[in-house]
């Protein structure tokens, strides 16, 4: 992802379940400043986005992360990155474990 496309997708990644406008992410995942200078610049980074598959859009106005599908965390428990070390230092394997950074390489690989 380039920098845009990173602004847009943290800006997304705090909404998750809600579509949100594009002038709300005109506006928010850019600048007040950018969004009066350049009303459009989102577009062709959300039209980038949904191509490659991590956007959706509901076909009106709203543009939201794709989630990812449940073959992906199918038996996977969600843990903060200092409960995953302490549990991988007991020598044990805890491949079931999921933490937050995981989330952000699935949608850099799309």
């Amino acid at each position: 992802m380039d920098a845009n496309e990173r602004e847009v997708y943290y800006y997304l990644k705090s909404r998750k379940d809600t579509f949100e406008s594009l002038r709300d992410i005109t506006r928010y995942a850019g600048s007040k400043q950018r969004a009066r200078w350049a009303p459009d610049w989102a577009v062709p980074v959300l039209e980038r986005m949904v191509e490659r598959g991590i956007l959706e859009y509901d076909g009106k106005d709203g543009f939201r992360l794709k989630p990812i599908p449940e073959s992906e965390t199918k038996g996977k428990v969600w843990a903060s990155p200092a409960m995953t070390k302490i549990l991988q230092k007991s020598g044990k394997e805890f491949e079931q474990l999921r933490q937050m950074d995981s989330e952000d390489d699935y949608y850099d690989r799309l």
